[in-house]
């Protein structure tokens, strides 16, 4: 690595180099919130604003979170590699309080240890879909198989039961 990140460019570069050579700006650690003010580059650069940054300009920032459109004017978190107030990482984004708490119960999913066998569990539906074969179970307790050719083997018998069968 050259030491110059490429986002960054070089009047960055000589704004950490100073006049003599040694740092301009003191190493920042910890968090500091800061704001995603722009997504430049088509898409690839992100850029914030902090408080106590270098200059007045927003910088380039890299992330380790997908950013897209309706996350600009959001508050960020901000990381800084090697404490390099020119160099912030966006490490999430900050939900509002109004986010809080979330509506419903998140999905739930369950695996047991040992891998022998997997839970999953939705509040309204689930889907399991792959190209055009679906499975659909519901709250209500319906349950839909839908695919170009279905088939329903067994080694044993093979039952169908219920209140009333319909063949075609």
């Amino acid at each position: 690595m050259s030491g110059r990140d490429p986002i960054v460019g070089e009047g960055v570069a000589q704004l950490l180099r100073g006049v003599d050579g040694a740092p301009a700006a003191p190493a920042l650690t910890g968090i500091v919130i800061g704001e995603l003010v722009a997504i430049a580059g088509n898409g690839r650069t992100p850029l914030v604003l902090f408080p106590g940054q270098p200059g007045t300009a927003a910088l380039g920032a890299r992330t380790v979170v997908d950013l897209h459109g309706p996350h600009i004017g959001s508050q960020v978190v901000l990381m800084f590699d090697g404490g390099n107030p020119c160099m912030p990482v966006i490490m999430g984004v900050l939900r509002g309080r109004d986010g809080w708490p979330l509506a419903g119960q998140p999905g739930q999913v369950q695996a047991d240890v040992d891998g022998a066998r997997l839970i999953v569990g939705a509040q309204d539906e689930l889907v399991l879909r792959c190209g055009k074969a679906s499975i659909t179970l519901t709250r209500d307790g319906k349950v839909t198989i839908r695919g170009t050719h279905v088939f329903s083997r067994s080694s044993g018998v093979n039952r169908v039961k219920g209140g009333s069968v319909q063949l075609n």
